[in-house]
């Protein structure tokens, strides 16, 4: 109950954390099953915490693999990832303003920009239409 009270756990990333406290996988499972039945544990609530906290400064494609890594059910995942790609040029238009601000001036400049941008997660396409500057009408707001 202690681990849940701080946060949402996904029902994976709950149970690698209690087996070592634990001989029998089977009471584990059976105590997993219990809360989830009482709603104490959820994987979807755990994946709306996720995005939540990390969409704003993350793309798609990396909160999807950390969704995974997390073993979150592939129709969660699926939505989520839905859910990311429609704000995806936006979010990612926020993050670059705050780092940058200012299209690159030179090819290097460029490429950096775009390597934060890539190991934020956000996608090629994404990153293509920031740096060209294709979407005129954001850089005038």
């Amino acid at each position: 109950m202690g681990y849940l009270s701080r946060r949402e756990y996904s029902r994976a990333e709950l149970s690698r954390k209690l087996i070592s406290y634990t001989d029998n996988a089977d009471e584990l499972e059976k105590l997993l099953d219990l809360l989830e039945s009482e709603n104490w544990l959820s994987d979807s609530r755990f994946a709306e915490s996720l995005i939540h906290r990390r969409a704003s400064r993350l793309g798609a494609s990396r909160i999807v693999g950390e969704l995974k890594r997390h073993a979150v059910d592939a129709t969660l995942i699926e939505e989520a990832s839905s859910q990311l790609r429609e704000t995806e040029l936006a979010r990612a238009q926020a993050v670059w303003r705050k780092k940058y601000g200012e299209l690159p001036a030179t090819p290097a400049e460029r490429a950096r920009q775009a390597r934060f941008l890539a190991a934020r997660g956000f996608s090629t396409a994404t990153i293509g239409k920031i740096l060209k500057g294709l979407d005129e009408e954001w850089l005038e707001d």
